[in-house]
């Protein structure tokens, strides 16, 4: 994420753990939106998509909540804060989705329109429309990328790793990694995932490690953001001619698919999901309408050399990410009800 657009989300987030955009009268819609983390890529991202769209909308003021870092119970209290100023409805991203069921569903009871983005919502919280990655599909997509670049009927060893084991969205990411190299590449032993943590020096301590201890491994694949860079760093420390990739567009990792350390990035889409779910719950408070239930997979980019300038171009400043995504956001939306599916398809 642009440098300044990152500094000035996380200290708005920081100081008043609540940013709006739009205006603040008695007869605007105040909705919200509740995130993990200020010091995240992934919620740097989804932030941003979410404020451009509310920007879109217009007339509709938007509430960003997050603590400064991963503190589930901490967003726990922060989302029970927008229950109160937010009424007209939230977004909600979390990596604790069982700690939410109850606040979830005691806002559901009120009629308070809610959207689940990133993180399938669990059971009980009735939520009805989620906003979400195939995440399978992109953790194969990622997978199938390493064994192309592979020898045909390649054997040896794979290291996976996920900074948060038991969060479905990044165990789906690793099992979709698995079922690739099942399928494609059955000679090779996947190893993992094993859990390398969210703070960034401890995850590269974590990758430095893996990598000293498997050093005839084929290659090292992560499910999130810290893992990409990590990665690279590790890369670069232990030198090998093994590939290395993971998830999120933070600065560190597309430079690191740049200059060639990594092969690869894997998108989620981060941008585009926030925009997705705020124009949707949005529109809905501004028309005094319900949301359309089911879950909407905004899709996933894998970047590589093909693509990488392309994309670092896009994320070089909120102005770029606005101007390369607003035809293609609006052809989405002019088939928005199209891409709707079953909630309980979402992985």
């Amino acid at each position: 994420m642009n440098r300044a657009l990152s500094g000035a989300l996380a200290l708005c987030l920081a100081l008043t753990a609540a940013c709006s955009s739009g205006g603040a009268g008695d007869d605007i819609p105040k909705i919200g939106f509740s995130l993990a983390t200020t010091d995240l890529d992934f919620a740097q991202e989804m932030a941003a998509g979410g404020k451009y769209a509310n920007d879109v909308v217009g007339d509709v003021d938007l509430q960003i909540s997050a603590p400064n870092q991963i503190d589930p119970p901490a967003q726990v209290k922060l989302f029970g804060d927008l229950g109160r100023t937010a009424p007209d409805g939230i977004a909600i991203e979390d990596l604790a989705p069982e700690l939410f069921v109850r606040p979830l569903a005691d806002l559901a009871a009120r009629n308070i329109r809610l959207v689940g983005v990133d993180t399938v919502p669990a059971p009980g919280s009735n939520v009805g429309l989620y906003i979400g990655n195939d995440n399978r599909a992109a953790g194969r997509a990622l997978a199938e990328e390493a064994i192309r670049r592979l020898p045909a009927g390649a054997t040896g060893e794979v290291v996976l790793g996920t900074s948060n084991p038991g969060v479905p969205v990044l165990d789906e990411r690793a099992n979709g990694m698995k079922d690739a190299f099942t399928e494609k590449l059955p000679g090779v032993k996947v190893l993992g995932p094993f859990e390398t943590k969210n703070d960034p020096a401890v995850n590269f301590d974590i990758w430095n490690g893996l990598v000293k201890a498997h050093p005839k491994a084929l290659a090292f694949l992560g499910t999130g953001d810290a893992d990409s860079y990590n990665l690279a760093k590790a890369k670069q420390t232990n030198g090998g001619s093994y590939l290395t990739a993971a998830f999120d567009l933070d600065a560190k990792a597309l430079q690191a698919v740049k200059d060639g350390t990594n092969f690869a990035v894997m998108s989620p889409e981060h941008y585009f999901k926030g925009y997705v779910a705020i124009r949707l719950l949005a529109e809905a408070a501004k028309a005094g309408k319900p949301l359309p239930e089911g879950w909407i997979d905004p899709g996933h980019l894998l970047v590589t050399e093909a693509n990488i300038d392309e994309i670092t171009a896009r994320q070089s400043s909120e102005q770029s990410k606005r101007d390369w995504l607003k035809p293609k956001a609006e052809a989405y939306f002019a088939e928005i009800e199209s891409k709707l599916r079953p909630i309980a398809e979402a992985k």
